[in-house]
């Protein structure tokens, strides 16, 4: 073990150790500036305030592609080979990253660890086999699952939705996903469920039956919830609000409409909000407004700490730095 953190069969950041917290005088860029996880605010440690979690698609998967060009980041691990044999190598680098950075989370998509397959069995087969190898790299390290999501909105059977989509067999296969996600998350131990709508919604009001795809999404929910309890998921499922981008409009637009969804079908009880920033101001509103208004009505429950910027209009999710839009 590299620098006596675990970073399985091969380092891939070599030359770095766990990163330390050294005070706003350091000069050291690979070290934390305000950021001291045993110091008391309040009476609680910050890390207990500050429950960090690294994203598994922004930080390990994406090449930072955009609508004009291709990606221009090389992850050591894209050389691995077949696509299982690099999902492989990409969860060893994920771990030995948020080991070194102190991390006590991380969160990912289904298609983040494990590739899809030419079948819904075989891309539960893949599934199974990274979390297999999670769950064992989670015990050696002590890194643990905050929640899991189901991505239904890069493949091009959810050009139209998922939950919401016209056809009945894409529909189904989004219920595998989120059924075979559901059972990795229980098995990881995740504190949370996500369901990031990325396509519920529609283009245009001429081809869009509103009521019967809101109906859609309200049973969608539901029968996900059912199923999680019944197979011992504890946790809070999460909504992510976004307004718009890539659809012209969604129907979890912001904290509000969410929350009048949820009340209309009974679902308070188990569904919360995730508020990304980013999100917040593509709807409108202010970070701290969909924030105040989600603890208001009692659904705040994680927040996606990411920043935009207020003169691009689509989503660019940098990390929060100095100088980002806010």
């Amino acid at each position: 073990m590299a620098n006596d953190y675990f970073v399985g069969s091969k380092e891939y950041f070599p030359g770095i150790g766990k990163i330390p917290y050294e005070g706003r005088e350091s000069d050291n860029p690979l070290a934390f500036k305000f950021y001291d996880p045993e110091k008391l605010v309040g009476g609680k440690k910050m890390k207990d305030h500050l429950r960090f979690s690294i994203a598994y698609w922004h930080s390990f998967c994406n090449v930072l592609d955009d609508p004009f060009g291709p990606g221009t980041r090389k992850f050591p691990w894209s050389s691995a080979g077949a696509p299982m044999d690099q999902a492989k190598a990409r969860l060893d680098g994920a771990f030995e990253f948020v080991t070194k950075i102190g991390a006590p989370f991380y969160c990912f998509h289904d298609r983040d660890i494990a590739p899809e397959g030419a079948s819904v069995a075989e891309s539960e087969k893949n599934l199974k086999e990274l979390v297999a190898l999670a769950k064992e790299r989670q015990q050696a390290t002590g890194v643990k699952l905050l929640w899991g999501t189901a991505n239904l909105f890069s493949h091009p059977r959810y050009m139209n939705g998922a939950a919401t989509n016209p056809d009945f067999n894409v529909l189904t296969y989004a219920a595998a996903q989120v059924k075979a996600e559901l059972e990795a998350t229980v098995e990881l131990g995740g504190q949370n469920y996500v369901f990031w709508g990325g396509r519920e919604g529609y283009f245009t009001l001429l081809n869009t039956d509103t009521k019967r795809e809101i109906e859609h999404l309200a049973r969608f929910l539901a029968l996900a919830r059912d199923y999680g309890r019944k197979i011992g998921f504890k946790g809070a499922y999460l909504i992510e609000p976004k307004p718009m981008e890539p659809t012209k409009h969604q129907y979890d637009f912001d904290v509000a409409a969410v929350h009048a969804f949820l009340q209309r079908y009974d679902l308070t009880d188990d569904v919360k909000v995730n508020i990304e920033v980013n999100h917040a101001e593509l709807s409108g509103h202010d970070f701290a407004h969909e924030v105040e208004y989600a603890a208001a009505v009692g659904l705040l429950g994680s927040v996606d700490a990411n920043a935009g910027d207020d003169r691009l209009g689509w989503d660019v999710d940098r990390f929060p730095a100095a100088g980002a839009a806010h």
